[in-house]
């Protein structure tokens, strides 16, 4: 059994009565930062689900101090009306307040076999639940990603949806060599106890990433992943985040984890640092042309240069650079 930490950096807040927790065959982790009227239409669509199996919510709160989050969500537990609990992460960041959902799954439901996670400005479709867990067993999967819908705050930024920060990196389910992202994910129980605690390094608490290290870690323990396209969420995408500066910005963090992951990768292998940033500059040398193959593709300016700021990302992460978008969430 996988303890909560000892160290006072997670507390329940509240939970739902007569919880049958041995019954709960899969539990859905939803972290939350500041968006009370979100996280609401996150746990409608959660109760909206069609499915037949038992299945729990957990709800990190990473903001310990207001609380807002946690405020709005509590009630629907205490009401009997959302099965599960609200815990409150008091150290901030993204990896912590998944590490606090997950230790808390092990812990308080001992017979779950799949762990699901959804953002707070995620909507699942209802079917969601059941096709993620249907596709781990149909594909015989320890883990299954699912593609992450933008629905744009202004109609007229439909166009981006087909650039790389927010396309899905697959379009048929089936068996996949790699995950990227968490936003949409299901992870078997027997790879958590197999991977243990902290599951997310903590060192990509601000920058993002730890879903991808721990994606990329898991599959180097032989564990298999899947993709199961039918499984959708709608990911709100407000108007901030098609703004010219804030696409750079994201584009070259992909860089920046892309070699840290490899790093980690590589580690205890011979020259490791040196071969990482050899790969990295030979991808920025070629990503002029991957540029201009997208350009003539796509003809879209946009989507050409994002091959050369994950190239430039993954160089500049070699000398040192860190990108850490949500040490500022309200510019995030």
């Amino acid at each position: 059994m996988i303890p909560l930490p000892s160290d006072g950096s997670v507390s329940i807040a509240g939970r739902s009565p007569r919880l049958n927790v041995e019954a709960v065959e899969a539990v859905v982790t939803l972290p939350t930062f500041k968006r009370p009227e979100q996280v609401l239409e996150t746990l409608a669509s959660l109760r909206a689900q069609l499915t037949g199996r038992r299945f729990a919510v957990i709800i990190m709160e990473n903001e310990a101090e207001a609380r807002e989050g946690a405020k709005a969500a509590l009630p629907l537990f205490e009401r009997g009306e959302m099965p599960g609990m609200v815990i409150i992460a008091h150290e901030r960041g993204n990896c912590s307040a998944y590490n606090a959902g997950w230790q808390t799954a092990i812990l308080h439901f001992p017979n779950f076999r799949h762990l699901l996670v959804i953002d707070d400005d995620e909507i699942a479709d209802p079917h969601w639940l059941e096709r993620m867990c249907a596709a781990a067993e149909t594909l015989g999967a320890d883990i299954v990603g699912g593609p992450q819908v933008p629905v744009f705050a202004d109609p007229a930024h439909a166009k981006w949806a087909e650039h790389p920060v927010f396309a899905p990196p697959y379009r048929e389910t089936g068996r996949v060599p790699a995950l990227y992202s968490s936003g949409n994910l299901l992870v078997g129980r027997n790879v958590l106890i197999a991977m243990g605690p902290p599951f997310l390094d903590l060192r990509f608490n601000f920058m993002g990433g730890g879903d991808s290290d721990f994606l990329s870690r898991s599959a180097q323990r032989g564990f298999v992943l899947g993709w199961c396209a039918e499984a959708k969420v709608r990911e709100t995408v407000p108007a901030r985040r098609v703004e010219a500066d804030w696409i750079r910005a994201r584009s070259l963090r992909n860089g920046v984890i892309s070699t840290l992951v490899e790093k980690k990768k590589r580690a205890g292998t011979p020259l490791a640092g040196a071969k990482v940033l050899a790969k990295s500059l030979a991808l920025l040398a070629a990503s002029p042309f991957r540029g201009l193959v997208r350009l003539a593709r796509t003809g879209s300016p946009a989507i050409a240069i994002y091959p050369i700021h994950v190239a430039l990302g993954r160089v500049l992460a070699g000398f040192g650079y860190a990108n850490e978008q949500y040490r500022q969430p309200e510019k995030n």
